[in-house]
């Protein structure tokens, strides 16, 4: 056979083949999501590496827990630097609306931006204490009126777009944020089920497959969370964020942004 028709068969087989494939195999689901660094895996994270399941959180619960910890005054500056605009050095970005403003625009008042605490303060009722009150790794910027609309709801997809939420989505016992912060509240939010175990003093923070949880330890829906951090992998600028608070202020990781991987080995 001329080798100009052995290159049109193969052509049609592939095409063939991929048209069958199409038609009998089912929807694919997002892909797990892989390491980003291994970078302190030989330091940092050597008790963990190599495991999975309860022993996995087991082992970057006592990794993280080694922290150093600021008031909740000392957030509003920490935020000024982890959050810094990478294209403006005088603003900073704010979670789930991805507006720059200006860093001197903190406060309560509409237009300003203020502290939010992604797993809700209310759920554990830990408020603005040192500790979970003011765990960077879970304290972002945010509009005031956006961050009033998400209030303490619970994370699940669906709803009415909230105003200048930069395409999130709230409606009554739920809030979506925009599909470029998705991945970012699903590693903070199981940063802080590991970190916060009970052992401390403060609740179990836990997340569960329920909205409405009120003033429990625990924050819904673990099925979304998992998959939105599947579909966002951590961004260069999450990533930055991640070594300033370990550099500067902390001195931990969330380990889920270096590994998001390990959010599908332990739940």
């Amino acid at each position: 056979m001329p080798a100009t028709h052995i290159r049109r068969w193969k052509t049609l087989a592939l095409t063939t083949s991929a048209v069958l494939v199409g038609l009998t195999l089912p929807a694919m689901t997002a892909t797990p999501a892989s390491a980003t660094t291994t970078a302190y895996d030989s330091t940092y994270y050597k008790n963990a590496v190599g495991k999975t399941g309860t022993s996995l959180k087991s082992s970057l619960h006592t990794i993280i827990s080694s922290q150093s910890k600021i008031s909740y005054a000392a957030v509003w500056d920490a935020l000024k630097v982890t959050d810094q605009d990478p294209n403006n050095s005088n603003n900073v970005i704010l979670l789930y609306s991805g507006t720059s403003r200006a860093k001197s625009l903190n406060g309560g008042d509409t237009g300003d931006w203020n502290r939010e605490h992604v797993w809700a303060k209310s759920h554990g009722d830990f408020g603005e204490v040192t500790g979970p009150g003011t765990d960077l790794h879970h304290l972002r910027p945010a509009d005031v009126q956006v961050n009033s609309i998400r209030g303490n709801k619970d994370f699940d997809n669906g709803g009415s777009a909230v105003s200048g939420g930069g395409g999130s989505l709230t409606d009554s016992d739920s809030f979506e944020p925009r599909d470029a912060d998705k991945g970012d509240v699903a590693r903070m939010i199981l940063y802080m089920a590991v970190r916060y175990d009970g052992g401390d003093g403060f609740a179990d923070l836990e997340p569960n497959e329920k909205v409405n949880n009120g003033s429990n330890p625990y924050i819904g829906k673990l099925s979304v969370l998992k998959q939105w951090n599947d579909e966002d992998p951590p961004s260069a600028f999450e990533e930055k964020r991640n070594q300033v608070i370990y550099d500067t202020y902390q001195h931990n990781r969330n380990p889920f942004i270096d590994h998001p991987e390990w959010v599908d080995a332990i739940w």
